[in-house]
């Protein structure tokens, strides 16, 4: 019987109780560090609220699969296992805290703010924004509470129209900006891009009733991993596009057919191929090894693998 999680994954190629309880202690090491909100349907933390999200994690249309076939490909050991379980559980919980009210509205200001030669962002994290008219290293010390009643202050500007998606209106961009600018010349400092986002949420009513609820870590460091995963997935696709292409040109007809069904056994392999237990057996160890060997440079792993699975989702008998 497997006594750990990677020997539970690689013997049956599927999730059960030791790589189940893993993730369920991932998603609370996750949740506590990085301040994640619970799932919907659930007003705080418990172990049923992190067992819906692992199954909302493989419930994602062919992304579930695909999660378990990465992590059973690239880990060679329990460390690496969770280590590749942890990462997609912090990336699960970023996507999913980039769909927020809150989170679109800061993202929403960070793009306002990238595009406008008067403000400069912080680098480090936490995220946090400044005017470049401010000395550097100069920090808001102040609270929360000092930044909304001054944004109140800021009269003569109003938001009629706001929309949750498309192009930020015209005149809504100019209030926005307008609170921004004040806001930060009265902090005569970078102020964090969180209280920035709670500020506007106060001053307009953008996202009313639950306006305070904490969608990001104190420290801003999901906003910082969102950041490095987004640059991790759009760096260069056309590269991972070349080196799964290289990767796949080394395969062999049965490795490649094998391709999508690495999570199966040999038994499932043999049947699949029309070929001998023992040859089968033999085809998908070289195929994993392969599949190691390749994707253990300094590759964007995930992107690498999601383009072979598309090439073997493809592959015709």
């Amino acid at each position: 019987m497997a006594t750990s999680a990677f020997e539970e994954l690689s013997q049956t190629g599927e999730l059960g109780y030791a790589s189940l309880e893993l993730l369920r202690r991932l998603v609370h090491q996750v949740r506590r560090t990085y301040g994640f909100p619970p799932p919907e349907g659930h007003s705080e933390w418990s172990d049923p609220a992190a067992y819906d999200l692992i199954n909302a994690m493989l419930a994602r249309k062919g992304e579930g699969r695909k999660f378990v076939t990465s992590c059973l490909v690239l880990a060679i050991d329990d460390a690496s296992l969770e280590r590749l379980f942890l990462a997609s559980v912090r990336n699960f919980l970023i996507d999913e805290a980039k769909k927020t009210p809150r989170g679109k509205l800061r993202r929403r200001i960070a793009r306002l703010m990238s595009e406008d030669s008067a403000y400069r962002k912080v680098a480090g994290p936490p995220p946090r924004w400044t005017l470049v008219e401010h000395a550097d290293g100069a920090v808001w010390q102040g609270g929360l509470d000092d930044l909304i009643a001054q944004a109140v202050r800021i009269t003569g500007v109003g938001i009629t129209r706001w929309n949750h998606s498309g192009p930020t209106p015209k005149q809504t961009v100019h209030a926005l900006k307008t609170v921004l600018l004040g806001v930060l010349r009265y902090a005569r400092g970078a102020v964090r891009e969180e209280e920035l986002a709670k500020v506007l949420e106060a001053r307009f009513e953008l996202l009313a009733p639950a306006r305070f609820t904490t969608l990001y870590a104190d420290e801003g460091a999901v906003s910082e991993l969102s950041d490095q995963r987004t640059v991790a997935i759009t760096a260069d696709p056309v590269a991972a596009e070349g080196v799964a292409d290289d990767i796949w040109q080394r395969l062999t007809l049965n490795e490649r057919l094998l391709l999508p069904h690495l999570e199966e056994d040999a038994h499932h392999a043999a049947q699949l191929l029309e070929i001998r237990h023992r040859h089968a057996a033999s085809v998908l160890s070289s195929l994993k090894t392969k599949l190691r060997a390749a994707l253990s440079s300094d590759v964007d792993q995930w992107a690498v693998m999601a383009a072979l699975l598309r090439r073997g989702d493809d592959a015709q008998f």
